[in-house]
């Protein structure tokens, strides 16, 4: 499956950009479609829409947790090895696209808690469903060299 294609067209029906990407991952992170809206949903537009760091790029941080992350307090060497991976994905979406910051790709449009309109011109101004294509593939490309060794679907009953 063409993941970027899948999270793009997520895009364009209604989902924000890091709603885009979860959704589209969750055959690979078992995760259900709903539960990886929700969980991704606070990331669009930059962090709820303040032009932070790019929705895109924080679904597919999010996706690259759930397969690669660590999840025992004081594994001091996960915590090391998984910033490293989430720097170099987050390195290579820059190199592609300039900048991992929302305000910056969209060349600086003021924070809005309103959601926009969706509309031809809304799609025709805005590079995010590139972004969330770039990011997916990005994601596709990590996975295919480096298959994740579990299903991520976290036990019912962990504690932390």
């Amino acid at each position: 499956m063409d993941h970027g294609i899948y999270a793009a067209e997520l895009f364009t029906k209604g989902f924000n950009c890091a709603q885009a990407i979860t959704v589209a991952f969750s055959d690979v992170t078992g995760l259900s479609p709903q539960f990886s809206a929700r969980l991704a949903s606070s990331f669009g537009g930059g962090m709820g829409r303040m032009r932070e760091v790019c929705g895109a790029v924080s679904g597919m941080l999010t996706v690259a947790g759930l397969l690669y992350g660590y999840s025992v307090p004081g594994d001091d060497a996960g915590k090391k090895a998984h910033y490293a991976l989430v720097q170099a994905l987050a390195g290579q979406f820059r190199e592609q696209v300039g900048s991992i910051v929302c305000r910056e790709i969209l060349k600086n449009p003021p924070s809005d808690p309103n959601p926009t309109p969706r509309t031809q011109e809304f799609y025709q101004k805005r590079p995010c469903a590139r972004m969330v294509l770039v990011a997916a593939r990005i994601l596709d490309a990590y996975i295919a060299e480096h298959p994740p060794e579990r299903n991520a679907e976290l036990p019912k009953e962990e504690t932390v």
